[in-house]
């Protein structure tokens, strides 16, 4: 949606401080980054610490005023300093916290294949104060009861909570990094919302994740297929292998793929092959042509986190194991090799224009995806 509010001269949207914060509160991002002054505005608030502004100023040598906050940032926006500038000390100030995490990044690395199993222990990423009120303290009235859980529930659940916690904060910080070594990608430096890196000017909101099941079970839908757990429940029912039904349906396809493929026969093996391969038809589909997966991951996106800003996906699949994607968060050289062959051939024109429909509303995005597919078989 185009900013209304933008000045418009001979056909340039120009926004005023004043329109481009109203614009990135509204999280109308992409507007800002298809306009000048909406671009100068997102590096500067990519920078929007104190220090980081006061260094903007020094680099430039201009007097420090007694601003701060927003005050701040609108006098370094009216500035006479040229875009350039602002690239420059962004990049400085980037290169100087670079250097202190590449001393530790190799061995940080090595810390993370320590984890051997990615299990947030039921309770949820997002929701970890509402999974204990509801299930432990509304739910138990007895106090010993109470210290039993906790001891043998809560204690281990909380343990798979942080480490897979601890798994994703610094496994991030790793792939950002990869992202933000590349020529072509300017690091926005400070935290903004919906914006971690530019790549020749166009501002993305980075998003790691593995092949959607949702898209899966979509695409097998489209085509008349079976679902893969109707299938596998009914291969385990018919040879009275045992499973729990009531796991959440992603643990649960995962439960049964493994206790089909493990089970000795000519006909589970050609029920797995025949899953496996429809899989494999689908990525490489989708990597070859990936508008329809993007704009799944656009339009399922869940309401609480929905926004329209310019995502990069980077989809990390294993097809040794498909639920084990996870691992490749850390293979650094892998991830590099992919990234940065990517950036390469496109960080001129950095994404495609996307459109996607939301709970009845139409949206235009900018996107782009890199996949990491590993076959260890080659």
């Amino acid at each position: 949606m185009v900013n209304q509010n933008a000045e418009v001269g001979d056909g340039i949207m120009t926004y005023s401080f004043e329109q481009a914060l109203n614009a990135f509160r509204s999280s109308e991002i992409r507007d800002l980054s298809l306009d000048p002054n909406g671009l100068r505005f997102l590096k500067l608030r990519s920078m929007s610490r104190t220090e980081y502004l006061h260094r903007l100023l020094q680099d430039n040598a201009m007097q420090i005023p007694k601003l701060r906050g927003d005050a701040l940032m609108q006098f370094l926006f009216d500035a006479d300093i040229a875009e350039e500038r602002i690239e420059s000390t962004m990049r400085a100030i980037y290169a100087e916290q670079r250097q202190a995490r590449r001393l530790i990044e190799d061995e940080m690395v090595s810390e993370l294949y320590r984890l051997e199993a990615f299990d947030w222990g039921g309770l949820h990423q997002n929701s970890l104060e509402k999974t204990i009120v509801d299930n432990y303290i509304k739910k138990i009235r007895s106090y010993d009861a109470l210290s039993d859980c906790i001891e043998n529930e809560l204690h281990r659940s909380m343990r798979g909570y942080v480490l897979c916690s601890w798994y994703n904060h610094w496994t991030s910080i790793i792939i950002e990094d990869i992202f933000r070594d590349h020529s072509a990608v300017l690091p926005a430096i400070g935290l903004i919302k919906k914006v971690d890196f530019f790549i020749s000017g166009t501002p993305f909101d980075l998003k790691v994740t593995y092949f959607p099941e949702g898209y899966v079970k979509d695409i097998r839908k489209k085509a008349s297929l079976r679902p893969e757990t109707t299938l596998l429940k009914s291969f385990c029912r018919s040879k009275r292998i045992t499973f729990d039904s009531q796991l959440p349906e992603s643990r649960l396809l995962e439960d049964l793929w493994k206790k089909v493929e493990d089970y000795p026969s000519s006909d589970a093996r050609d029920l797995i092959s025949s899953l496996r391969q429809k899989r494999l038809e689908m990525i490489a589909d989708a990597s070859s042509h990936p508008e329809d997966l993007m704009r799944w991951l656009y339009e399922n996106q869940g309401e609480r986190r929905f926004d329209a800003s310019n995502r990069l996906f980077l989809i990390l699949i294993d097809t040794h194991n498909f639920f084990e994607s996870w691992r490749l968060k850390r293979a650094k050289h892998l991830l590099a090799r992919g990234i940065h062959g990517h950036l390469n051939e496109a960080a001129g024109t950095p994404g495609r224009e996307l459109e996607f429909v939301w709970k009845d509303r139409r949206y235009f995005t900018t996107s782009d995806a890199i996949f990491i597919i590993h076959d260890r078989n080659r």
